[in-house]
């Protein structure tokens, strides 16, 4: 199964115009995606999807590429530890790691943009919680693309969208739950984990974007309707027939460019990129 999803990286168009390298963010592995005059004092810290456990950092190496050309700074995309190997919480140990190594870089926490999507998404807002319940300094925006938000797995587009996603399904979920969180005691609606009984308050500017063909549209739109009622300065971009992680056609897709092109302006007005 993880053979099979890395072969997914082929569905995004190799970009022009960036340079990769690999290296070591704190002990966690990743891929330094830098495009032709990027304003280097920022950076994106990126997460895959996978469920916890598929994909990896190369899989999403192009269309970060792609992320990085929208906003015009350095994406850094992480090689977190995967499920059921490595269960909750090592993926947003991983991420903190990160995060910290950059600070120790020079980067101001300000200039550090979490991103990702799918579980990546989720691991971009609930990195910032953590920072937040530790009293430590913030990112300067939050981007959550196709975030799974609810472990509960129960919102109405797991059934009403179940024929128009043909990434996800909910036995899907319901396998890369057990896999995440399965002996661990942790509950489904643990707010460490359930980022929908999550309290959102103290969040940095956040912008959730979802595909209305995923079977979790249903819970993104409300993930970032409950952020926007946490008072929280929030934008959404929605792309109509888009499917789960539609990142993936990125350089192919002209719906996912343009989305991509609405998501880096917002990340630039927010940072001042």
């Amino acid at each position: 199964m993880r053979i099979v999803s890395e072969g997914v990286h082929l569905t995004a168009r190799e970009p022009e115009g960036v340079t990769y390298r690999e290296v070591d963010a704190g002990g966690v592995p990743g891929i330094w995606c830098e495009p032709v005059d990027a304003d280097t004092d920022y950076v994106l810290l990126h997460g895959h999807a996978g469920g916890s456990v598929l994909s990896s950092a190369f899989v999403d190496r192009k269309l970060a590429g792609h992320i990085a050309k929208a906003v015009g700074a350095p994406v850094l995309v992480l090689d977190f530890r995967r499920a059921p190997e490595h269960k909750y919480p090592a993926q947003v140990d991983d991420a903190e790691a990160a995060f910290n190594w950059l600070l120790s870089e020079g980067y101001e926490p300000g200039n550090i943009i979490t991103i990702g999507h799918s579980i990546g998404g989720f691991i971009a807002v609930a990195l910032a919680l953590r920072l937040r319940d530790k009293k430590q300094p913030l990112p300067g925006a939050i981007v959550s693309i196709s975030p799974w938000c609810d472990l509960e797995i129960a919102n109405e587009t797991m059934v009403t969208n179940a024929g128009t996603d043909k990434i996800l399904s909910k036995e899907l979920l319901e396998f890369f739950r057990d896999a995440w969180i399965g002996g661990t005691g942790i509950e489904v609606t643990d707010t460490r984990i359930n980022l929908n009984r999550a309290d959102l308050s103290g969040l940095p500017p956040t912008l959730v974007s979802w595909g209305t063909y995923e079977v979790l549209a249903g819970e993104d739109e409300e993930f970032a309707a409950r952020v926007k009622d946490a008072g929280i300065d929030t934008a959404t971009v929605v792309v109509p027939g888009g499917q789960h992680s539609y990142v993936y056609g990125a350089g192919r897709v002209p719906e996912v460019d343009a989305a991509l092109a609405r998501i880096g302006a917002w990340v630039r007005e927010k940072t001042k990129i």
